[in-house]
């Protein structure tokens, strides 16, 4: 096996085994998808024989680096009934960690043809809960799985409700109506650690919550206010005031738990009076007026968002003398328009990692396509696309330095947590846990009863995740629909509706080996054509099916280095 091929295994360990180290699970062990077994690194390409029995489906890029396409996809197979090849534009060793994305979901293609490629209350997937009933307004009610090919739920019912306030979610609990929630907040954890009906669940996810700015929108143009605003927040006060126990202020945009998430040059010192020297120097010795926009929905990275924008605006008023009046935006509307950078002002935002590997912080933030801070960066998105397609460690490390030191010049974000993160359940429920990647199963959860009640911190946008980047919208789709592969309760990767995906010798084509004998809660049996038109419905944008809820399938853009047949951009 040569050294490239080691170094591959050894960094999606060492990542894996970091996220886990941190985790407090010691509940229950998840039970693993039966008859799986362990990937493996393939000497040399193989190419599969088609059965003359299958007529597979194709997902044809047209050829790397070809008519304006320069993403990862050359062509998604379905080989056989049971088979599926992704060859790829080039070499890409977190491909099995981002495959375990719940975004990268499988549904059966005749249930995507069927909606339009838009099944936005009705996801039919393969998962231990189907969907019953969304209750607009109130709850989304899921039932059973009683053919899982995996450990079946004990529970018959699955309600996931929602509230906004961490008090209104933790007073559900204690008053028996539910039996788990999200993100408590600061003040209650007194509480709850001396309450003997409940327990608190550490979540140790790698996190980052940070003011953004769009450079197309003065005065965010001018690098030096976006600088003197950076160097006038106090952003150790802002942790140490609201929040939790195990929250860190941010060095740099991804926390250092993900591996090169730290090279490069720690963020700017608070020095409210270089601040001020630099934004008058840069035009306004009298300050100006903006807007600091943000939705009200808690997560691990921001458990109190009322708080701590109450706070920046008042340091930007104390220390730079900036007046900024506070909008609270819809959710779903808040995401839709700073992702598309259409927020004039400061936009308070975060992320929760979704795979363990940076380029799931870095290149989807900073991406050449990403709009959100205005137009983008070619001094750090053009490093970070080439580290992303290196599977050698010692070429990877200087290109990631170079981009985090490129961030720290130009200031897009001003990163300010790394937060500490909980749930909640009551001591009832056995299993109960509360992974560092990915989303909690309910099935895993046993509260005795036949109906368990989870609360989260808003409304999901739509059950179509494949088009939905809200922690919302893909807890509730993590129940139903799964992917290739997934994480266990630790956060470790493991085969999912596949057995194995195994490369060949530079990691650009990736065999995959599915399951056998499962079956989508609408009866039809799941098969490699199911797999191809998934990924078709979110890459290839000139599909009937590429319609979704808002249309722009972010994850399949930045994750897979842009759309297949991607109209071009205006102007």
């Amino acid at each position: 096996m040569r050294r490239k091929n080691l170094w591959f295994l050894a960094v999606v360990v060492l990542a894996l085994v970091a996220s886990a180290c941190s985790s407090s699970s010691d509940e229950t062990t998840t039970t693993a998808a039966p008859e799986a077994t362990t990937t493996t690194q393939a000497e040399t390409t193989t190419t599969a024989v088609p059965s003359p029995d299958f007529e597979g489906k194709v997902l044809d890029s047209g050829g790397c680096d070809t008519d304006g396409y320069s993403g990862r996809v050359d062509t998604i197979t379905a080989i056989d009934e049971y088979t599926v090849e992704f060859k790829l534009c080039n070499p890409h060793p977190a491909f099995l960690a981002q495959i375990a994305f719940g975004v990268f979901g499988i549904q059966p293609e005749e249930h995507l043809e069927a909606t339009g490629g838009a099944p936005l209350a009705n996801p039919v997937g393969t998962g231990p809960f189907a969907v019953k009933e969304w209750l607009r307004g109130d709850s989304v009610v899921f039932t059973r799985n009683d053919d899982y090919y995996g450990q079946v739920a004990p529970q018959e019912t699955l309600v996931l409700k929602w509230s906004t306030e961490s008090a209104g979610r933790l007073l559900e609990l204690q008053s028996g109506n539910a039996d788990g929630m999200t993100f408590p907040g600061v003040q209650d954890y007194p509480t709850i650690e001396a309450d003997p009906n409940l327990q608190l669940l550490n979540k140790p996810e790698p996190n980052i919550f940070y003011m953004g700015f769009t450079n197309t929108f003065a005065p965010w143009d001018n690098v030096d206010v976006r600088k003197a605003v950076a160097m006038g927040i106090d952003r150790q006060r802002i942790v140490d005031t609201f929040y939790p126990p195990g929250s860190e202020t941010a060095s740099h945009f991804t926390p250092c738990s993900v591996q090169f998430g730290c090279e490069g040059d720690s963020w700017y010192d608070f020095d409210a009076e270089a601040a001020k020297t630099l934004l008058a120097d840069a035009g306004f010795p009298d300050g100006f007026d903006t807007t600091i926009y943000y939705r009200d929905v808690t997560r691990g990275y921001l458990p109190t968002p009322g708080d701590v924008a109450a706070d920046i605006q008042a340091q930007l008023k104390e220390n730079l003398n900036i007046n900024a009046e506070i909008v609270v935006m819809e959710s779903g509307e808040f995401i839709q328009t700073s992702s598309a950078g259409g927020l004039d002002g400061i936009h308070l935002l975060g992320w929760t990692g979704d795979y363990p590997h940076i380029t799931n912080f870095l290149d989807f933030h900073f991406a050449e396509t990403n709009l959100q801070f205005g137009n983008p960066y070619p001094e750090i998105y053009e490093p970070l696309k080439t580290a992303s397609q290196t599977a050698d460690a010692a070429t990877a490390q200087p290109l990631y330095e170079e981009a985090n030191n490129a961030i720290k010049e130009f200031v897009p974000m001003v990163p300010i947590a790394h937060g500490g993160a909980a749930y909640v359940a009551t001591s009832a429920v056995q299993g109960a846990y509360a992974p560092p990647w990915g989303d909690v199963t309910f099935n895993l959860w046993d509260n005795g009863g036949d109906t368990i009640v989870f609360v989260q911190g808003n409304e999901p946008i739509s059950l179509y995740c494949a088009d939905e980047t809200d922690g919302e919208s893909l807890r509730a789709c993590a129940q139903v629909v799964e992917a290739l592969y997934s994480y266990d309760k630790d956060g470790n990767v493991q085969p999912q509706l596949a057995t194995e995906c195994v490369p060949n010798d530079d990691l650009s084509v990736w065999t995959c080996s599915l399951r056998q004998g499962v079956v989508f809660h609408d009866g039809s049996t799941f098969d490699a054509n199911d797999v191809v038109v998934s990924y078709t419905a979110g890459l290839d944008a000139a599909s009937p099916l590429h319609t979704g809820n808002s249309g722009v399938f972010e994850y399949y853009d930045y994750l897979w280095n842009g759309l297949i047949n991607a109209p071009a951009a205006e102007g």
